[in-house]
């Protein structure tokens, strides 16, 4: 299908135009550049692998002679030039098929096997036109998708004023969110791309999963959150501009350092200090309506049962028939409802305030020319729920990604319980049970994740986490009130040597 037809003035609309389609491309797909000699292909090709190698002085020498280049980047890709080959049977002698499995391929001259070339591929025509080219995208509605998106990525940029800006991959995450960092005159920013959630199956009471978890479906609350964050002297990122439909934001970027070291493991002082904004944050009055900056509100939901039911629901639905090999017993999984159902009845008294909900090293910047609270840039907010504090202290001293040794947890911990003692009422006891139900409640979630991850969509990276979340839910289920669902681990196998 026809995507549409752009105009390049110059050369370096063109290595722009590279520069967009290289945040739209997968692994998997081709690209056929067709087009006359000196219409902007080779320019294009040059552009793209630049921008995903990151690198705008790479060596990109034409395949004309050798028929094929070949760059190992964060995304493999395959350069080819078929315009000296006399038979598409060549394409097997020059590894096409093997390069698609893992990678992108370009492919300049593509008429010349055009027969052998797989039908599902991304064409662009370029054509001369005045002094520029013109360019005509072709592409199959998913490809196609993907192109148009990237291009009103910078159209948005367009509108900041940022037309010239330079993109390069900055992260993506678990979910559709995609990240890049913008280069523009002398400064560093972050565009945050986040589509609308689609809507999933009904699960219960007309609703789907994402609203039952009061998952955010857009970004709305995302720049509400900021800029609540904001008021309160805590580090989030400015919003310089949005498109709050098409859900685009240009950020600002707090930085790149973490709160790990270079081999990945936790820098004590660093989760001191988030223990300590934690504490911050929750010795501060709740406020569940908050203003998104549009004329309108935004009311942050309740971390309610159903929310909590349908995330432990994760491990009775993905990780016991992973571990399995067959569906969880209709009798075990009723059993598990009740059991939660009653430790969620537990929190019912205990102390509630704003959760960030992802508040661990990934989602932390470490600022060390800042002061105080300020020290700490807290990046990931979107889907952040009224609830049981103890649920985001649980989540730094627990963090999914990382190991924290004995010692920094009970530092961490009583460091937390130190500093909210001394700020006025706290309930030391009530705090503790509410953490290790949290703690459980947030492992039995993850479990259930990676494997979803695993199996739905394709993401195995994220199961080398299993044994970490695990053991975090055999120390959650030491609390005496959590007695009744250790059992039922036991019973259901979950925390069996072969997990």
């Amino acid at each position: 299908m026809l995507v549409g037809t752009i105009h390049l003035a110059d050369e370096a609309e063109t290595i722009r135009f590279g520069e967009d389609i290289a945040r739209a491309i997968r692994a998997g797909d081709l690209i056929a550049l067709s087009g006359d000699l000196g219409a902007g292909k080779s320019t294009f090709a040059r552009a793209l692998i630049r921008a995903v190698a990151d690198d705008e002085f790479l060596e990109v020498p034409s395949p004309t002679f050798t028929l094929v280049q070949s760059y190992a980047l964060r995304i493999p890709i395959a350069h080819f030039d078929l315009y000296r080959i006399a038979d598409s049977a060549e394409l097997d002698e020059l590894g096409l098929d093997e390069a698609l499995e893992g990678g992108v391929c370009l492919v300049e001259w593509p008429e010349r096997a055009d027969d052998a070339l797989p039908a599902e591929r991304l064409t662009l025509r370029f054509l001369h036109e005045a002094t520029g080219r013109r360019v005509e995208i072709d592409a199959p509605e998913g490809i196609a998708a993907r192109v148009r998106r990237t291009l009103d990525i910078r159209a948005f940029l367009a509108d900041a004023g940022l037309a010239d800006a330079r993109r390069r991959h900055l992260t993506g995450d678990a979910s559709a969110r995609a990240y890049e960092h913008i280069h523009a005159g002398g400064q560093r920013l972050v565009l945050m791309d986040s589509p609308r959630h689609p809507p999933g199956p009904i699960l219960a009471n007309g609703k789907y999963y994402q609203q039952i978890a009061h998952i955010a479906e857009d970004v709305r609350p995302f720049v509400a959150i900021a800029a609540h964050l904001g008021s309160r002297g805590f580090a989030a990122p400015v919003v310089f501009h949005q498109d709050l439909d098409r859900g685009i934001l240009l950020l600002e970027d707090l930085g790149q350092d973490g709160i790990l070291d270079s081999h990945g493991r936790p820098i004590a002082e660093r989760y001191l200090e988030s223990v300590a904004a934690l504490a911050k944050l929750h010795g501060q009055p709740a406020q569940a309506t908050i203003p998104v900056g549009d004329g309108s509100d935004y009311h942050i939901p309740d971390f309610d049962h159903d929310a909590m039911q349908i995330e432990v629901s994760l491990l009775t639905d993905w990780y016991l028939p992973w571990k399995a090999g067959r569906k969880t017993d209709e009798g075990l999984r009723a059993e598990y409802r009740a059991i939660w159902s009653a430790l969620i009845a537990r929190l019912a008294a205990a102390e509630k305030n704003l959760l960030l909900r992802d508040f661990h090293s990934p989602n932390i910047i470490w600022r060390p020319d800042a002061t105080d609270i300020g020290r700490i840039g807290i990046i990931d907010f979107q889907d952040a729920m009224i609830g049981p504090t103890a649920y985001d202290v649980a989540s730094l001293v627990q963090d999914a990604r990382v190991d924290i040794p004995a010692d920094l947890s009970a530092r961490m911990m009583e460091h937390y319980l130190t500093l909210r003692a001394g700020s006025g009422a706290f309930d030391r006891d009530a705090f503790l049970e509410a953490w290790h139900i949290m703690a459980a409640q947030r492992n039995c979630k993850l479990a259930g994740i990676w494997v979803r991850l695993l199996q739905r969509d394709g993401k195995p990276a994220y199961m080398r986490h299993m044994p970490r979340t695990l053991e975090n839910l055999r120390i959650a289920l030491g609390h005496p009130s959590l007695a009744p669902l250790r059992d039922w681990c036991g019973k259901a196998g979950v925390l069996s040597d072969e997990s």
